[in-house]
């Protein structure tokens, strides 16, 4: 079930909020940022461990923060380097717009339709209770799949554009999963922000 139009959309489901706008910034801004982040961040390309099996993480990452602060998930730890002129001017718009302060943004790069992020929930205990998740999309669209974890009827998806921001509050990541599936198709790359604050425990 797709719930979404291409126009700034906010919807209130079971134990979640999100709110969707497609054009949030401009296509000449997306390019442009686009540009910078792919050949300026120093991407990690880590391990990961499924099922006792390790192997390369299905896509690129790189952390940056406010403070020295590590953020682990899925047993990989991060370590943040500062936010970078561009990346601090793309949070600052976030932060207006959703009126709520992020202080760690986790960045992924998804190199073609090989790369993928599969079912998960961004609900590790740095993130606090009921954490707020900004989420920038520069590149190219991908389906963004979402699922209630006990109400089988709730199942959607929304194709994350270029300049895109998607925000999820709420309950969200305790009562629901997200993925970025693979695809065979022939795609470009697209860039993540996930703009998010860690707690300081």
């Amino acid at each position: 079930m797709d719930l979404f139009s291409q126009e700034k959309q906010h919807f209130k489901l079971p134990n979640a909020e999100l709110i969707y706008i497609p054009d949030f910034f401009s296509k000449e801004e997306a390019n442009s940022y686009f540009k910078i982040i792919e050949t300026k961040t120093n991407w990690q390309h880590d391990d990961i461990t499924v099922f006792g099996k390790t192997y390369k993480q299905p896509r690129l990452t790189a952390l940056f923060g406010e403070s020295n602060q590590p953020y682990s998930y899925s047993n990989i730890v991060m370590y943040p380097k500062p936010f970078t002129q561009t990346l601090q001017t793309i949070k600052n718009k976030v932060e207006d717009l959703s009126n709520y302060n992020f202080n760690t943004l986790l960045i992924n790069l998804y190199r073609d339709g090989n790369d993928s992020n599969g079912w998960h929930a961004d609900n590790e205990k740095e993130l606090g209770e009921n954490p707020e998740i900004a989420s920038v999309s520069f590149g190219e669209a991908r389906p963004f799949h979402f699922k209630h974890r006990f109400l089988k009827d709730q199942r959607h998806k929304l194709t994350l554009e270029h300049g895109s921001l998607l925000i999820m509050k709420g309950e969200m990541q305790h009562f629901w999963i997200h993925q970025i599936a693979k695809t065979k198709k022939q795609i470009k790359p697209r860039i993540n922000l996930t703009f998010r604050s860690l707690l300081d425990l």
